[in-house]
């Protein structure tokens, strides 16, 4: 059984392309288009995959693209776990203008889902008996506020450690319940929950804070380009970004979450996990497009940032 599962329960085909141009009224005529599977969990499967992990990417899928969802993830060679919804798994589309080197990125709202698709995914995690639970991203239409805590609850009658990457009321009812073994908030998502801006010491405060109330064991937010901050119950760690030759920042998130999660399920302490995460996010930005990190640039930067592998 692999060692990760995750959950995308808003997933999407990403198309990507090259524009020389785009201006309004006129054809946008692409080139160099891509296709990529994509949504939260997808991308940190891919990322765990890449990394030479063992994991499952179990989402929500509909119709005919919730089939070419599955083709693009087993080329892949990501094993994938279908969980029929009614509605069409969404397209998005995004855009390199050429001209300008602006990105625009077009994300389709999705289907609406309902209660009983969520409580399948819930079913279906109560088949694994052993290694990481990781969530991630947005709920879709209709889902339940409490869609993740229903997950999170799935994982923990098998003593799963659950991992949760996601935003607003989704993220607030999930910390609410507790019991979370990792959560990644980025700052804006984390000044969300709190209800108010945060400085540095804020953020730090912030998240000692769920720590305290048995919210998370471990709380690691990202802040993009001023690095990131993981807190446990006995450590406060801030690291500063890596710095790379910044391309995109689509990824970098999901990127950051894969590579911490894989060193994790591969017994790495939290330290360690904690700077290959940082190692990932920064490689996902040095590529284009919907491009996430590379193995070897992972690896490369972790090093050049003082990481040694465990022995």
């Amino acid at each position: 059984m692999a060692s990760v599962l995750t959950i995308t329960l808003n997933p999407t085909i990403d198309v990507f392309g090259e524009a020389a141009k785009v201006q309004p009224t006129h054809k946008v005529r692409l080139k160099d288009t891509s296709f990529e599977p994509g949504g939260g969990g997808i991308n940190v499967a891919r990322v765990i995959s890449a990394l030479g992990g063992e994991v499952e990417a179990l989402t929500l899928s509909g119709w005919e693209m919730g089939d070419f969802l599955g083709r693009l993830l087993k080329d892949e060679g990501i094993h994938w776990q279908p969980i029929p919804m009614e509605g069409e798994t969404r397209v998005a589309l995004m855009v390199h203008d050429q001209s300008s080197g602006l990105e625009y990125r077009f994300l389709p709202e999705g289907p609406e889902v309902h209660e009983h698709e969520i409580d399948a995914c819930a079913d279906a995690i109560l088949h694994k008996k052993e290694g990481f639970v990781v969530a991630s991203g947005s709920l879709p239409r209709g889902a339940p506020v409490d869609s993740y805590v229903r997950l999170a609850r799935a994982a923990a009658q098998n003593g799963l450690p659950f991992v949760l990457d996601s935003s607003g009321a989704a993220l607030k009812a999930a910390l609410e319940h507790g019991g979370i073994y990792l959560v990644k908030p980025s700052q804006s998502e984390l000044e969300s929950y709190a209800g108010h801006a945060l400085d540095a010491a804020g953020i730090e405060a912030a998240a000692k804070s769920i720590i305290a109330r048995g919210q998370a064991r471990m709380v690691a937010v990202t802040l993009g380009a001023d690095g990131a901050v993981l807190a446990t119950a006995d450590k406060l760690l801030r690291l500063a970004a890596i710095p790379v030759e910044e391309r995109s920042a689509v990824g970098a998130g999901d990127s950051f979450l894969g590579a911490m999660v894989w060193a994790l399920s591969e017994g790495w302490d939290v330290e360690r996990a904690f700077l290959l995460g940082m190692a990932a996010g920064a490689a996902a930005t040095c590529n284009t497009g919907t491009s996430l990190c590379r193995k070897e640039d992972v690896f490369g930067l972790f090093a050049k940032a003082g990481g040694h592998r465990p022995s």
